[in-house]
């Protein structure tokens, strides 16, 4: 097994040998889940989601796989320079990018040669132009927020959309669809312009769903986080009890095996990430605190400094 200081296959989410279909499965679940343009651009979001493009260019690559599996050179070995570094490319053109798909060009002129024809005896006389056509009017994309259960967007949803003119579109969600996922209706809306389905999948005790995976946020006083704790967090399947390391910071992800969704024989995970809220309105006792562990902070790094 691979040596290197980063699993690609638990970056995506893989167990060590899954095939070629499984990885570019993965690829797009993660990267769907990590693209900046869906995060709001959250820094956390985008190194994730250049672990994940790093993961995919080594593991679907069979040269750099047996040189990464074998231990030689670190992670990235032959990867070249970051990709992401002039910005992050629109979701679905990064992926059409990479999987070499091309947009359909538009059908060529016809090369057939013209037909000679007698010369028309009207030719040369100076006629009126014709009225200049109506002013076409801007299309303009719709969008609207369709609601799920977990189990309606594990197998597919028929939805039926009415538009504004009147006109209902019927339309299913595909199977394994997760929360914030944006369906595209081609054409449909008025002038011919696109009508977008956001898809919200989230329960009531704040659970996204993506896939077969569950996300779910916990909010942590800086205490619990510095000292670790014992939080209960909710799962499809009821509450459960977590164990938070101490010094986890803001981002950190940690696991319930086998707490997500499940098609067949298969079982997504549950991923908590850790995120640190401070009082709003602290007591004078918590001042007095925060204030002396900064006076600390700068101490150490100070006395660190002058080491």
């Amino acid at each position: 097994m691979a040596t290197a200081a980063r699993d690609h296959w638990e970056v995506l989410g893989l167990a060590a040998g899954a095939d070629a279909v499984s990885i570019k499965r993965a690829f797009r679940q993660q990267a769907r889940l990590w693209h900046p343009d869906l995060n709001g651009n959250d820094p956390v979001a985008e190194a994730r989601f250049k672990r994940v493009n790093e993961a995919y260019a080594v593991l679907s690559d069979p040269i750099r796989r047996r040189a990464w599996e074998a231990g030689e050179g670190q992670d990235s070995a032959g990867f070249p320079g970051d990709p992401f570094a002039s910005g992050f490319p629109h979701f679905e053109d990064y992926l059409a990018q990479l999987f070499g798909q091309e947009r359909r060009s538009a059908p060529a002129w016809d090369d057939e040669p013209e037909s000679e024809e007698p010369p028309d005896p009207e030719a040369g006389r100076v006629t009126a132009a014709p009225p200049s056509p109506p002013p076409v009017m801007a299309a303009t994309d719709e969008e609207t927020l369709v609601s799920l259960t977990p189990e309606q967007a594990l197998c597919g949803q028929r939805l039926e959309l009415e538009l504004r003119d009147g006109t209902v579109v019927e339309v299913w969600s595909p199977p394994l669809a997760g929360d914030g996922w944006r369906l595209r209706l081609a054409g449909v809306a008025a002038g011919g312009a696109d009508h977008f389905l956001q898809l919200r999948v989230r329960t009531d005790e704040g659970l996204r769903i993506d896939g077969l995976r569950v996300l779910y946020q916990l909010d942590l006083h800086p205490a619990d986080a510095a000292l670790g704790c014992q939080a209960v967090v909710p799962t499809l399947e009821g509450p459960v009890r977590l164990r938070v390391p101490p010094g986890s910071s803001s981002g950190r992800l940690l696991r319930l095996r086998h707490r997500g969704q499940s098609l067949g024989e298969q079982r997504g995970d549950q991923l908590v990430e850790v995120r640190i809220v401070v009082p709003t309105a602290p007591t004078e006792a918590e001042e007095a605190l925060f204030r002396r562990l900064r006076e600390l902070d700068r101490e150490q790094n100070s006395a660190s400094s002058e080491a």
